[in-house]
């Protein structure tokens, strides 16, 4: 039972319960729209988009807009994928003549619901990742098992991830970034743009938006992470028993009080 236990229950339990948790970090941060505000202050996106916007080969004046529009359309995208995609088609901004029109083209919206799927998928498997995560603490808690030591964890939890950080370091993280978007996305569906042709890439500084969103998951993560394996530990932390104090040897005791008894002093 302990080989199997050890490849295969502590194993699942910890990979189910990094995926839940990874879901968590997602749906938390989306209430805040990852953070954009302060990714857009750090990357300076304001400057990058004077820069681009101007260039668009399919839309006009966004350059116009305001660090606060940017902030809202972003937000509604982020709303727009977190909810099936439904809302894409909606998002628009001003144009210099005060009227509005649609933030992105055709191939940028097929794009934005190719990534909702997505996310789609995310929410599904992290239900299941969460059931089976909490099934088998339940087992651990009746069965009474033992946590593997932290240091084992840690070690294979640190070692897995210096493998990953090696493999995309030696392939290098956009290659890994454009690789992804080829597995995950339809043949057919354009996911490249260029920042002349997509406002949307513009807003977003694409890729490097996506990297600044990444550090915050691993961050958010790495917290819960450490506060779950906490509580299990606690949970499946068998208490400690007192010992009974050991018997006195009562038979001994009575022969060595028969032995003095049987020998009295002189003068007695």
């Amino acid at each position: 039972m302990k080989p199997l236990k050890n490849m295969l229950f502590w194993p699942v339990l910890f990979i189910s319960q990094t995926i839940a948790l990874a879901l968590l970090c997602w749906h938390l941060l989306a209430q805040v729209h990852f953070a954009y505000p302060a990714g857009y202050q750090l990357l300076d996106l304001q400057s990058h988009i004077a820069e681009f916007a101007p260039l668009n080969r399919h839309k006009d004046d966004f350059e116009l807009a305001t660090k606060e529009d940017h902030w809202r359309l972003f937000g509604e995208i982020s709303d727009a994928v977190q909810n099936h995609g439904e809302g894409l088609r909606d998002i628009r901004y001003r144009l210099a003549n005060g009227e509005t029109t649609a933030f992105m083209h055709e191939a940028e919206i097929i794009h934005l619901q190719d990534v909702a799927n997505v996310i789609d998928i995310f929410y599904m498997t992290g239900a299941v990742c969460w059931l089976l995560w909490l099934i088998t603490l339940a087992i651990a808690y009746w069965q009474r098992f033992s946590l593997p030591s932290p240091r084992k964890i840690l070690l294979g939890f640190i070692g897995s991830l210096l493998v990953l950080s090696l493999i995309i370091i030696a392939i290098g993280p956009t290659s890994v970034f454009y690789w992804l978007h080829v597995q995950i996305f339809p043949d057919e569906h354009q996911w490249f743009f260029y920042y002349q042709d997509s406002l949307m890439t513009t807003l977003m500084k694409a890729p490097d938006i996506f990297a600044f969103i990444c550090v915050l998951l691993v961050l958010l993560l790495t917290l819960f992470w450490g506060a779950s394996f906490w509580g299990m530990k606690t949970l499946l932390s068998k208490p400690e028993i007192n010992a009974p104090p050991p018997a006195k040897n009562t038979r001994a005791t009575n022969t060595k009080a028969a032995k003095k008894n049987a020998h009295p002093k002189p003068g007695q």
